[in-house]
């Protein structure tokens, strides 16, 4: 995650070792300033600073997005795009909104380089973004964040924390297709197998699907390092330089924790440094990576230049 005009929430956020216990009440337990009118359910909150700690505790259960925003353009954006995300995974993430100009917020360092998100997963933050991400990478940061928390055990869903305006209309634009919905409702009870097979049938429907395919290629690296031990498997990568399988496994666990660019880096060095059916076997895996990250971001990008080289 992009880290550049991130604010630091320390004077903020709770102490981590505190931070593992549900709220009081259970997952439903959010601020009471998050309830709202009339309108399609909906898994954004407003907060203030002080009611910060109580949504972090609420992210040893589902990913959680905290927002600081402005009244600005920039803010506007971001703020439109994460909120149609976040409420687009039906309780898998939560996101506080926080006005950046409320006084509380004169205390956190850097609050005025708004808009800019923290998430939370297990009480502790794994990663910050401002306005400088474009706007169809957002999709890919929340889904990553779905990812990462369901690969740690975390695959409840909270019910309702308020209400957006727009009533049915809004959310019948929500609804995803057939197959995508079943393979979202696989992942929410941890089938796997399910999911992949829901992604695998909307891509012999409609082949031309890159959602379908995002979401596969989503499944198949969470299947690949489902139940891993980190340890053994960046322990083999660096006993084994030039075993494809070791390399492309520590690769897989790299992406999911967000190291992107070391995954890259790894895998093209790997193919700068070999050949025959070992440097296949990992480039085929890389590109199969770069449908994981999406094509239209930056890193994969340089990524695919590097590789140009490598190879040619």
């Amino acid at each position: 995650m992009n880290t550049q005009g991130a604010v630091d929430l320390s004077s903020l956020a709770p102490d981590p070792q505190g931070s593992q216990t549900p709220a009081p009440g259970g997952p439903s337990a959010a601020p009471a300033s998050s309830q709202s009118g009339g309108g399609a359910d909906s898994w954004v909150i407003s907060v203030s600073p002080q009611e910060l700690q109580q949504v972090v505790q609420l992210s040893a259960q589902v990913p959680v997005i905290v927002l600081i925003h402005g009244t600005d353009s920039d803010s506007e954006r971001m703020r439109t795009a994460l909120e149609d995300l976040v409420d687009a995974q039906q309780g898998r993430v939560l996101m506080a909104e926080i006005d950046a100009s409320s006084p509380e917020m004169a205390q956190a360092q850097g609050a005025d380089q708004v808009p800019v998100a923290t998430a939370f997963i297990g009480g502790r933050p794994v990663g910050e973004f401002d306005k400088s991400v474009p706007q169809e990478q957002l999709g890919q940061l929340v889904s990553q964040m779905v990812q990462l928390a369901t690969q740690n055990g975390m695959t409840q869903a909270l019910p309702p924390q308020s209400k957006r305006a727009g009533g049915a209309a809004e959310e019948a634009e929500q609804e995803l297709p057939p197959l995508h919905q079943k393979a979202h409702d696989a992942l929410e009870q941890g089938d796997l197998d399910a999911a992949q097979a829901a992604y695998e049938e909307a891509i012999r429907e409609k082949p031309g699907d890159e959602d379908a395919k995002l979401g596969l290629a989503q499944v198949q690296l969470m299947k690949r390092t489902s139940g891993v031990d980190l340890n053994d498997v960046r322990q083999k990568a660096a006993q084994n330089p030039d075993d494809p399988q070791a390399q492309t496994a520590v690769a897989d666990v790299d992406v999911l924790g967000g190291h992107v660019e070391d995954a890259f880096s790894r895998l093209v060095k790997f193919i700068q440094l070999h050949q025959g059916d070992e440097r296949e076997t990992v480039r085929a895996h890389l590109v199969e990576l770069y449908s994981v990250v999406g094509d239209s971001d930056p890193r994969v990008q340089a990524s695919r230049k590097q590789l140009a080289r490598a190879l040619f």
